[in-house]
């Protein structure tokens, strides 16, 4: 159950503040010269309407004020020799949500037109010296709720401010600890993959330039290296990321697939449709989607070819990256961490996801990513 200031709680208990004010106007309440009319029923209406108004009040507290101090008015002008508790209990409220300068104004107008209420209905007939005494009381009542309800905006405030500092602080230990991993990863892996790397691609140089056949596993080997180290560096990035360096999404799909033409796969790209803004998570995924196809292409098929095509529909954006590899309908794809993580990042969307050899030989990844864009 909600505690905050609209939650249930805080709505259940000004609703039995309410209730008990307007009771307690109700049976202090007491008809003047007018007893018996027309007025004395009004004016038991407006003292419960002047206190049941006062559960409204953390949601509409300008409102509130004003009504409060008709009714208070109105019940004075019906013969109701009544203090104004609700009205000070709105004043309060008013205050407390930063209405300062309206609340003053209202309360100003109260206290000229409460004395004219009381002498239009026949009360107070005593003389100027007791009318004088009770607009002093009135004031400084008036006076005591507003500095009770700015004393609680000022503590609110302050309450507010040190959470937020609380955030900041949290928010800056993360960073440095952000930093910290990023170099104890550079420390730990990017030399010995640096070393992989390094040592495959020249046993490959010397194979080739001997005239020997390269064996496919250091082929894959120095592709894993180049890999690894890719994305160690995109890992390292993320994690030294301070806000200003934009993450890789769409406008970075065709510097995958050059990638993949300089590895010897003949890659092409097409984009439909017109292109639009799409959401960071979305722009993210689809980036993260080509580039593992693309790498599952080069690391796990003897595919020549590979085409990737992105399409800007109103609602969705797709994507598809075939190739022409040794896949068959008839075999059944192993799911590896790559494809379980695009899964993830798809379902995570609401979006959908095809990973399947196609019928005509090769394999097909076909993405479907929701949009949702601006009217």
């Amino acid at each position: 159950m909600s505690s905050g200031p609209f939650g249930v709680r805080a709505v259940a208990r000004d609703g039995v503040v309410a209730v008990c004010v307007a009771a307690a106007l109700l049976v202090a309440g007491r008809p003047g010269q007018r007893s018996g009319t027309e007025f004395e029923v009004l004016g038991y209406v407006l003292l419960a309407a002047g206190g049941l108004a006062l559960a409204a009040g953390r949601r509409a507290p300008v409102t509130v004020l004003i009504v409060t101090g008709l009714c208070a008015v109105g019940y004075q002008a019906a013969g109701f020799d009544v203090p104004a508790v609700a009205y000070l209990f709105a004043v309060y409220a008013a205050v407390r949500a930063g209405h300062r300068t309206i609340t003053v104004v209202a309360s100003l107008t109260m206290l000229a037109a409460l004395p004219l209420a009381a002498l239009a209905s026949g009360l107070h007939d005593t003389g100027e010296a007791f009318a004088q005494a009770r607009g002093a009381l009135e004031l400084a009542w008036l006076i005591a709720a507003g500095a009770a309800g700015e004393a609680l905006r000022q503590a609110e405030r302050r309450a507010d401010e040190a959470e937020r500092t609380r955030e900041e602080t949290a928010r800056r230990r993360a960073d440095e600890e952000r930093l910290h991993i990023a170099r104890e990863l550079h420390d730990s892996l990017t030399h010995q993959i640096s070393i992989i790397k390094v040592q495959s691609e020249a046993a490959v140089h010397v194979a080739r330039k001997r005239g020997e056949q390269v064996p496919e596993a250091l082929l894959a080997i120095r592709e894993a290296g180049r890999e690894a180290t890719r994305e160690l560096r995109a890992t390292l990035e993320a994690l030294r990321d301070d806000g200003r360096t934009p993450p890789r999404g769409l406008a970075h799909v065709p510097e995958l697939v050059e990638r993949a033409r300089t590895n010897g796969l003949d890659a092409t790209l097409t984009v439909e449709g017109q292109r639009h803004d799409v959401p960071a998570a979305v722009d993210r995924t689809a980036y993260r989607i080509v580039q593992e196809s693309l790498t599952n292409v080069a690391r796990h098929s003897t595919a020549a070819t590979a085409s990737v095509r992105i399409d800007y529909r109103p609602d969705a954006l797709a994507i598809r990256v075939d190739d022409d590899g040794k896949a068959t309908a008839d075999s059944v794809p192993v799911p590896g961490v790559g494809l379980l993580g695009m899964r993830e990042r798809v379902s995570a969307l609401g979006g959908r996801l095809r990973a399947e050899p196609r019928s005509g030989g090769g394999f097909t990844v076909q993405a479907e990513l929701p949009v949702e864009r601006a009217s």
